[in-house]
């Protein structure tokens, strides 16, 4: 790898940097950044609505290369309304594709990074969302000529892939024959197809992916990113094309926790990156994220000495779908184990079905199928809503009819006894209702109003195989609401490589297929030191590998810890969690 042993740790240079920087202010940056972490490479931007001259990437190179930092080349697809030009109607600058200059200034500013660079790498904001009257023009006429009614998506989506090929790769191949050209792909994935962004056209074009990890602050920022994201992402595109995702992309703005900085960073390091990158440079110059991180790096590099493959409840994601944004992180959040792909994962143990999951036209017949040869599928309320024009009425007695109920107290069927726990919530949360027919479908998990009971868990049998159905509230983060006794039954009934953690929302669980696991709890409002159980099959042992700052909560390296209990060939182990601290366990078998 290079001065790390399971990633290789890399930085943006952006181009108002590269444009004007001195090089007695870039020694005096590197200076700062080396007292506290081991640079790798870093990715040099020439253009970004302006374009740096030959004179000063030549420099900027040299100064990298005598500190032993590998230099790779950048490029951001923005550009300003020329001067005495209408502005268009666009946000952040991002081109207009209908517009001949600036695919020209496109492939001008390509060619140039090609021919300076074997390696770029092209930054999130390669879309378009420009509605001037020639995009409308140009995308009517596309709408008619493949006879769709009307939107902006399959027009984008063609647009964006012969813009990949003609304004970008054409143009630095030309100038550069083994110049390498990766895409990085935003963090906003249910987005994509509405403004252009083509993943399943464009792998077949780029050399390589990148995924951006970014989640920030989830409170205050405009988009709604559960923290989760910045581990599910990456399994998605690992998934989507196999050694072809470069590395996880994370920066330092929108937030005022260090915490949430350090934990983009931790989650895109548990998905085993190729690269860990650094967003950017020059706000992380003088910054005191920067002596926080480089000391968690070496605590991450040893912690992934011992993960093996990131494994999991595989969430199908087709190309291009959108449906219940996010609820797959939002279930990471509260402790199931979620990888994501896009394609169907017909020989996962276990699989995640969203609304998203039923863009695929297919996905009945898949998922009966996939019941058919013995799999476990948890399916949501949503991915029932978006094919129950479809026909599913043999898989399950579930109906729903448009109704939903608020509710803070619950039923929990205990396994194994015959009787129920009663917990209740910390506040009301507004939930669908599944109407099902009693006893062919069954009730695991309720919350309950007044005399009646709404399920929140249903069981069907299929064949050889298993289909849970869960409810999704209307306001997702709802799941932390939840008291720990419904969220450790519905881990429960989805174990992987035979774990499951009993304890409260807010605590992620990570596995891995060479019998290794991840806890970690994250740093927001209301979570505290917890004491939880979890659950492991054919288990001795657990071997602990804590990571982070306050090691006394984990014990030493390869300490082993017995079970509190055994049951049903279950070994249970109590473990103490801690915000902020992520802790490696490895399974004595």
């Amino acid at each position: 790898m290079g001065n790390y042993r399971n990633f290789t740790l890399t930085t943006y240079f952006v181009a108002a940097a590269t444009a004007k920087v001195t090089r007695e202010e870039l020694e005096q940056q590197l200076a700062f950044m080396e007292r506290h972490m081991r640079l790798d490479k870093v990715y040099l931007e020439p253009w970004r609505g302006l374009l740096a001259s030959h004179e000063q990437v030549e420099m900027i190179r040299e100064v990298f290369k005598e500190h032993g930092v590998e230099v790779a080349g950048g490029l951001t697809t923005v550009i300003s309304t020329p001067e005495g030009e209408k502005p268009k109607p666009r946000l952040f600058d991002t081109f207009c594709y209908s517009d001949p200059g600036m695919r020209a200034k496109l492939k001008e500013v390509s060619a140039f990074i090609g021919a300076h660079f074997d390696e770029f790498i092209i930054d999130d904001f390669f879309f378009t969302n420009c509605t001037c009257p020639d995009c409308i023009k140009a995308r009517d006429a596309y709408n008619a000529a493949h006879k769709i009614k009307a939107g902006w998506q399959d027009f984008r989506l063609d647009l964006l892939k012969r813009v990949s090929e003609e304004d970008i790769i054409g143009p630095a191949k030309a100038a550069n024959p083994n110049c390498r050209i990766t895409i990085k792909y935003p963090n906003w994935a249910e987005s994509y197809q509405e403004t252009g962004y083509n993943p399943a056209e464009q792998r077949k074009l780029f050399d390589n992916i990148y995924t951006g990890t970014e989640t920030r602050d989830p409170v205050t920022t405009d988009q709604h990113l559960p923290r989760y994201l910045s581990y599910s992402l990456m399994t998605y595109f690992e998934n989507m094309w196999p050694e072809h995702n470069g590395g996880g992309w994370f920066d330092n703005f929108d937030m005022h926790i260090t915490e949430h900085y350090l934990e983009q960073a931790y989650l895109t390091a548990f998905s085993k990156p190729k690269e860990l990158m650094m967003f950017c440079f020059q706000s992380l110059a003088d910054n005191m994220y920067v002596p926080a991180l480089g000391y968690q790096l070496d605590k991450l590099d040893a912690l992934l000495d011992h993960a093996g493959r990131p494994v999991g409840i595989t969430c199908y994601l087709p190309d291009n779908c959108q449906g219940e944004d996010n609820v797959q992180d939002f279930l990471g959040m509260v402790g199931l184990p979620i990888v994501c792909t896009p394609y169907f994962p017909e020989n996962a143990k276990q699989i995640l079905l969203t609304g998203s999951s039923a863009y695929d036209p297919e996905i009945l017949p898949k998922l009966k199928k996939y019941l058919v040869g013995g799999g476990t599928a948890m399916v949501t309320t949503g991915f029932w809503k978006a094919v129950r024009d479809r026909g599913y009425e043999d898989l399950t007695s579930i109906r729903l009819r448009g109704r939903s109920i608020t509710a803070d107290t619950y039923r929990v069927e205990e396994t194994g006894r015959y009787g129920c726990l009663f917990p209740e919530g910390c506040a009301p949360v507004n939930l669908p209702v599944m109407e099902f027919r009693n006893n062919s479908t069954w009730a695991i998990v309720k919350a309950s109003h007044g005399e009646e009971s709404y399920a929140i868990l249903l069981k069907d049998c299929y064949a050889d195989g298993l289909l849970y159905t869960i409810a999704v509230p209307d306001a997702m983060p709802d799941y932390y609401r939840m008291p720990a006794p419904v969220l450790s039954r519905i881990r429960e009934a989805m174990p992987v490589n035979g774990i499951w953690l009993e304890g409260p929302a807010r605590i992620s669980l990570f596995t891995y297929d060479n019998d290794t696991f991840v806890l970690y709890p994250y740093v927001m409002e209301g979570v505290q030191r917890e004491i939880v159980r979890v659950h492991v099959k054919d288990a001795k042992a657990l071997r602990v590998y804590p990571g982070g700052p306050i090691r006394f909560f984990g014990g030493k390296d390869g300490m082993e810890i017995k079970p509190l209990y055994e049951r049903n060939g279950e070994a249970v182990f109590e473990l103490t969690t801690l915000p902020g601290n992520y802790i490696l366990y490895e399974i004595v078998r």
